[in-house]
């Protein structure tokens, strides 16, 4: 029996960990990824400001993973009816699939915001990001527009807000939020809270702006009013992969049919009580643990290739311990109904990086992210 994990961001990489452990040793396992390496992603805006945390926030599949196999390809097609991947260097079959394969920036046809708006999925936009920012800011007056006010672009605002301090830097910065107020999807002391942070560190909000078009020089929004921009970064929604098309809908099963599952931001999750759940890191790796039970539950179930019971499968529940976004050199962070800011909530964010560093086998990789969380920034020798 052959599983196939497709994928290796924080659901396909935690699936691969968690099946390593669970399934009979003589179940072939595979885990599939363009790249070689694992990224921390809610950690990767902080690259803006110190490219040294890549090290810190990149791991290498083959030496987190045991006894899966690693097969750096880029999926281009899934077959689900002949049970079979087409990969960019060849075909891959399998007897069960879990779809991993995250989501693309979206762009919604919006004229202009693919040439002009860069995104935040890789450490090449984040270098970019900030290569441009350093040139805007030896202009002095220049001018930065962030669009999408979800808790990337929030950390993306935050972040250059705290490189123009750093640099002794000038430029004005705002953010685009097309709803009432930002992080819009979560709580709204949380969000409040999120708010007065982005004012403290001078960043202008501008909550019920939609983006209607971009060009080099300005951000279109659909009122008519055009605000000049100098650097123009983009996060304001997700797609499917073009592998995978239209994020699926899957119920709390994750199952998309009987062999192939869906989590993490490949699909749009319904879980148990009916409820949507967000498009998040903590949400993938939950996901994870439900996928994994699942797959094992049909492994034992499929054993020599017959099909024995349909076994009963364990429903996904999404309950958030409370949600944490840090701002520059300042976090805010929700714990059941208290929200927390300043020491606190960077503690906390910065224990959840080491966390799950430490949890995907990146140890080495925990130690010097920690280092570089809580050593004063006068101390920090890395730009």
């Amino acid at each position: 029996m052959h599983v196939v994990v497709l994928g290796a961001g924080y659901a396909g990489l935690t699936l691969t960990k968690l099946l390593e452990s669970s399934l009979p040793s003589d179940v072939d396992l595979t885990l599939v990824d363009e790249s070689p390496d694992h990224l921390v992603q809610h950690e990767l805006h902080r690259v803006i400001r110190r490219p040294g945390v890549a090290n810190e926030i990149r791991i290498s599949l083959p030496e987190a993973l045991e006894r899966a196999t690693v097969r750096v390809a880029r999926v281009e097609d899934i077959d689900r009816d002949e049970r079979a991947v087409s990969l960019s260097d060849g075909r891959l079959e399998y007897d069960l699939v879990a779809i991993c394969l995250g989501a693309r920036t979206a762009y919604y046809g919006l004229e202009g915001v693919p040439d002009h708006g860069l995104p935040l999925k890789r450490l090449a936009d984040a270098r970019r990001i900030r290569s441009r920012a350093l040139e805007v800011l030896r202009d002095d007056g220049g001018r930065i527009v962030v669009g999408g006010a979800g808790l990337s672009g929030v950390q993306v605002a935050g972040e250059l807000a705290a490189l123009a301090r750093e640099e002794y830097g000038s430029a004005s910065i705002a953010i685009l939020e097309q709803r009432a107020r930002v992080a819009p999807g979560f709580p709204a002391d949380f969000g409040d809270a999120i708010a007065r942070a982005l004012e403290s560190s001078d960043i202008e909000i501008r909550t019920g702006a939609t983006v209607a078009g971009a060009d080099a020089a300005s951000v279109r929004l659909e009122s008519g009013e055009r605000l000049p921009s100098d650097l123009f970064v983009w996060t304001g929604g997700i797609r499917g992969t073009d592998a995978v098309g239209e994020r699926p809908t899957v119920e709390a099963d994750l199952r998309l049919d009987d062999r192939a599952f869906a989590l993490g931001d490949a699909a749009r999750v319904v879980d148990a009580d009916g409820e949507t759940v967000p498009a998040s890191a903590q949400a993938a790796v939950r996901e994870a643990r439900t996928a994994a039970e699942n797959i094992g539950r049909l492994v034992d179930a499929r054993r020599d290739g017959v099909e024995t019971f349909e076994p009963d499968l364990e429903a996904f529940r999404f309950e958030s311990p409370g949600w944490v976004v840090s701002v520059g050199d300042d976090a805010v962070a929700t714990v059941g109904s208290r929200v927390l800011t300043g020491r606190p909530a960077k503690a906390l964010k910065a224990s959840v990086g080491v966390g799950y560093l430490s949890g995907v086998g990146g140890v080495g990789n925990a130690v010097g992210f920690a280092s570089r969380e809580f050593v004063p920034d006068r101390f920090r020798r890395d730009r």
